[in-house]
């Protein structure tokens, strides 16, 4: 009995979360870049110079061939002289809504 009121405890959780995540709304990927990202990663940004020896268009906005599973974890862990993103930096909703933004291309930038 025990396990079957453990297994009712945890669906009825999970239940509640998934509503609360339903009922969230949604963030604004473009906003949370400019507000978070964009002072290294934005026009004439440090970490924009940066990726320009490597990659063309060096702005993120700018860019075609971003995947958001790749952006959020490239972002979470850091790689070279990009630190990492803390959760206390952004949660992992907010660095979703980014990398989101950023996979969508210059059309979603608008």
């Amino acid at each position: 009995m025990n396990r079957a009121l453990t297994a009712m405890i945890a669906a009825a959780a999970a239940v509640s979360a998934s509503a609360a995540l339903a009922q969230a709304p949604a963030l604004d990927g473009k906003a949370l870049f400019h507000e978070k990202c964009a002072m290294c990663h934005g026009p004439g940004g440090m970490g924009t110079g940066l990726l320009a020896r490597r990659v063309q268009p060096a702005e993120l906005e700018k860019r075609t061939n971003l995947n958001a599973d790749y952006v959020f974890q490239y972002a979470r862990r850091g790689l070279g002289n990009m630190p990492p993103i803390t959760p206390g930096e952004a949660n992992d909703g907010e660095l979703r809504a980014i990398a989101q933004h950023l996979a969508a291309g210059p059309k979603g930038a608008r």
